[in-house]
Parts: structure tokens; sequence; C-alpha cells
């Protein structure tokens, strides 16, 4: 978790404990709670919200590319042969 380990943790809510007090830090344990839930889910939304427009794209691509359809001369027998821009 961001490289912290059990003993900076520790110090951090000492500190925190010093300069908040023990009556405010349960307020601000909570306040933090939801901040940092709600920047997870604004980051989960922006993430969701890319690879809908990644996908999105990916299929205006696939369709793009399908929809060219090789055409054909027709002659007057109504033999019809490839043009040469197909296959």
């Amino acid at each position: 978790m961001f490289g912290i380990g059990l003993p900076e943790i520790l110090v951090i809510l000492v500190v925190a404990l010093i300069v908040v007090g023990p009556s405010k830090l349960p307020e601000l344990a909570k306040s933090l709670g939801k901040a940092f839930n709600e920047f997870k889910r604004m980051a989960d939304e922006v993430k969701d919200t890319i690879q809908e427009e990644v996908t999105k794209e990916d299929i205006h691509e696939t369709i793009q590319g399908q929809d060219t359809i090789p055409q054909t001369n027709n002659t007057d027998e109504g033999i019809s042969k490839p043009n040469k821009h197909s296959v």
C-alpha cells in the first residue's frame, strides 16, 4: 500500500492523535474514508468511460473495415468478373 509499512502507519496515527486529539480523530478518519471512497468511485467511473469509448471506437473501426464490399464488373453475357481491387 503505497510503500508504507506498519511502523510508518503507526507513526502517522500517533502524530494524527497528537495534532487532532482523541475526540476529533474518529471524525477525521470517517471523513478521510468517505473522501477516499468518493475518489475511488470517480476514478472507476473515468476508467469505465474510457473503456466504453475504446470499445465504441473498436466497433466503429470494425464496421468501417467491413463496409468495403468487393465490386464486380458485369459483362454482356451476364457473367461477372472480379474487379482488380477485390481480393
